[in-house]
């Protein structure tokens, strides 16, 4: 969190109730000091942030429930996102804190929230403003609302919410026939190429690993197959008992708005980790991203095929990094 949060209780009037307070989707980088650690709860979906919290003492879950004296909400970059955690703090809470940046609509948020109840001043610093509301406005309307793209059910904030990622699209194309009958899909999301990958008679069992919790709620609805084994994780350091034949995967590769070509490595690292030595990994990975480097390194064979302008494809087996 931004030292807007201090400089609201120190300077800007704010004075917090008693009894629990709920901070929603705080990132792990981010400083909670000014709120007193007993009376938090904090509501984080995405895996590797949950874990550094809960690390850290915090009562932690990945969803929200319960009511509570105050909310805090740190804004996410999706403004339907954004409306939804908004919506969702002043369900349950009587006070309302809202700070965010102004590359994250917080401006727009804070024009929008004057037209339906009385909004504090806000405390502009550092690129960004903090203010507060009391509870009682209708904002219904800014609920989280699933998205149905082909089949398969979004909601607002996980990747690729509004439609099939061309990426994983692309990898799905070129997937084969048999996949052997253990398959992983590392960073999942909403489960469309794990869609894919339970077309294949083959397949007898698929481990979805997703980070988003929200997302990977998504893929329970979207994959109503018992072959499916869903596990909210970290797919860095996920690991199954035994190994399998088969990795798919289209990585992340953000942290927050930086291209962090790490993640995608990591990613490669934990396909040849988890797989047989006779395994196979099918990845997807837009085309600036250097990962050849890591392949050659994990694998012992290594193939790049057809891809286009935006996207390139690779088929690696037979991991040569010492497994668990």
């Amino acid at each position: 969190m931004s030292p807007r949060l201090s400089l609201a209780f120190e300077t800007g009037g704010l004075s917090l109730p008693d009894g629990r307070i709920v901070v929603l989707h705080p990132r792990a980088d981010a400083d909670l000091s000014a709120l007193p650690k007993d009376r938090v709860t904090i509501v984080q979906p995405f895996y590797p942030d949950y874990a550094a919290w809960s690390a850290r003492g915090y009562d932690c879950s990945p969803t929200l429930d319960g009511e509570f004296a105050a909310a805090v909400v740190l804004l996410p970059r999706s403004k339907t996102q954004a409306r939804a955690l908004v919506c969702d703090a002043a369900q349950v809470a009587g006070l309302v804190v809202i700070d965010g940046a102004k590359t994250d609509g917080v401006d727009s948020l804070l024009k929008d929230l004057r037209k339906r109840t009385d909004v504090s001043a806000p405390i502009a610093k550092a690129h960004g403003k903090i203010f507060w509301f009391t509870s009682g406005a209708d904002l219904s309307d800014w609920a989280a609302q699933p998205t149905h793209v082909d089949g398969f059910q979004t909601l607002p904030g996980v990747f690729s919410a509004d439609g099939i990622d061309p990426a994983s699209r692309m990898l799905a194309e070129v997937l084969p026939e048999k996949l052997g009958p253990r398959v992983a899909d590392l960073g999942a999301g909403w489960g469309y190429l794990s869609a894919e990958v339970l077309t294949r008679a083959s397949v007898k069992e698929l481990h979805v690993v997703e980070a988003d919790h929200t997302a990977l709620a998504c893929a329970q609805i979207n994959l109503p197959d018992p072959r499916a084994q869903f596990h909210w994780a970290d797919a860095r350091d996920w690991g199954t008992p035994g190994c399998v034949d088969t990795v798919v995967m289209n990585p992340p590769f953000h942290t927050a708005r930086a291209a962090d070509a790490s993640l995608g490595q990591a990613f490669i690292e934990a396909a040849a980790r988890i797989l047989s030595p006779q395994g196979t990994l099918w990845m997807v990975a837009n085309r600036h991203l250097p990962y050849e480097t890591a392949l050659r390194a994990a694998f012992r064979e290594g193939d790049e095929l057809a891809g286009d302008a935006r996207f390139k494809l690779f088929r690696a087996a037979r991991p040569s990094r010492p497994r668990r």
